[in-house]
This record gives C-alpha cells, sequence and structure tokens, in this order.
C-alpha cells in the first residue's frame, strides 16, 4: 500500500463557524464511504453519479480507496465529532488530464468545504504535473456548475449531462510557475 502523502491534513474553519479536518483518503476509509454511499439521499447519489449509484461492493471499495497519490489521489473532511462529510477525488485521464469527482453531504454544503477541497486537489495535482481537469456531471447541478464557474472551468452541456474543463494555471490562486514533477 502506497503511504499517504504528508501536508494535507488540516483544519478549516469554514464560512459558517464548523471546522472540517481534511486529509488523504485511505484504505481505512473504506467501510464508512461503503455506508456512506449506501445511505446517501437519491439526489446526491444522481448528482454524484449521474444516475443510481454502483452496488457497494468489497472490490469497489477497494477501488476507491487504494490510491497511488499520484496519478490517484482523494481527500476526505471529517467533522470535529469524526464522521466524514465530504470526499473530493482526481483520477489521470491522460499524463497531464484528470478527471475530478467531489461528494458534500446535505448538511455540510455552501460553506465553502467543496471549494477548499477542490483547491486542495488542485495544488496536489500541479505539483505532480497535471495542468487540467475535467468533471462530468448532471447539467442541472448548480452547485458543481458554480463551483466550475469559480476555478474559470468551461463547459459544454448535451442531452442533460455537462462535461467541463479547468487549465488549472488559470486560476489565480495557481501558483505563478509549475511546480516540478515528483520522481
Amino acid at each position: 500500500m502506497t503511504e499517504p502523502p504528508q501536508g494535507f491534513d488540516r483544519t478549516l474553519r469554514l464560512r459558517d463557524g464548523r471546522p472540517a479536518v481534511i486529509r488523504p483518503l485511505t484504505p481505512l476509509d473504506a467501510p464508512e464511504l461503503g455506508e456512506a454511499i449506501r445511505t446517501a439521499d437519491l439526489e446526491t447519489l444522481r448528482r454524484r453519479f449521474c444516475g443510481s449509484a454502483p452496488r457497494v461492493t468489497p472490490r469497489l471499495l477497494e477501488r476507491l480507496t487504494t490510491l497511488d497519490y499520484q496519478r490517484r489521489f482523494a481527500l476526505v473532511a471529517r467533522s470535529s465529532a469524526g464522521p466524514g462529510v465530504a470526499i473530493a477525488r482526481y483520477e489521470a485521464t491522460s499524463r497531464r488530464v484528470a478527471e475530478i469527482a467531489v461528494a458534500v453531504a446535505p448538511a455540510w454544503r455552501r460553506v465553502g468545504l467543496a471549494s477548499a477541497m477542490l483547491h486542495m486537489l488542485g495544488l496536489a495535482a500541479l505539483e505532480r504535473g497535471f495542468d487540467r481537469f475535467t468533471a462530468v456531471y448532471s447539467a442541472d447541478n448548480r452547485p458543481v456548475a458554480e463551483l466550475l464557474d469559480h476555478a474559470r472551468g468551461r463547459r459544454v452541456i448535451a442531452e442533460g449531462v455537462a462535461e467541463a474543463e479547468v487549465h488549472l494555471h488559470d486560476h489565480p490562486a495557481a501558483p505563478s510557475r509549475p511546480f516540478e514533477r515528483n520522481p
């Protein structure tokens, strides 16, 4: 198993004052992630998966939580009481492009958590040689559309599905020069 990278554990104070503890996702999170998928509300599942959720199996959970933290990277956010409240991930689709996905529990939306997690993912991706994120999501998912607008993403919508692309160096918070690729 690849060890999670250092430097990503942090506590954020969200716009509503609540703290969220963010760290890299690990296989130890698999049981809780499985339960979150099984018990998520139908709207969250539809928005996240553009339809129904996949069947939760040990193989799926292993796939979602066993990461190399280079081409597959994920962060989990927890409340101060401990349970997970959000997950953000990227997975490489080519040498310099990665697809992103975010899921946030309903009570934790619209307080800056998804934006903060995507910013952290973007910095991680830049450090690892990526320069673009892509996303596929339900076109009626306004929170994701607003998040991608904030990141200066470009999108195309067809038949209820939106495809977006974000150039990581275009964001105002991106470093002025590219990171060197980790060995």
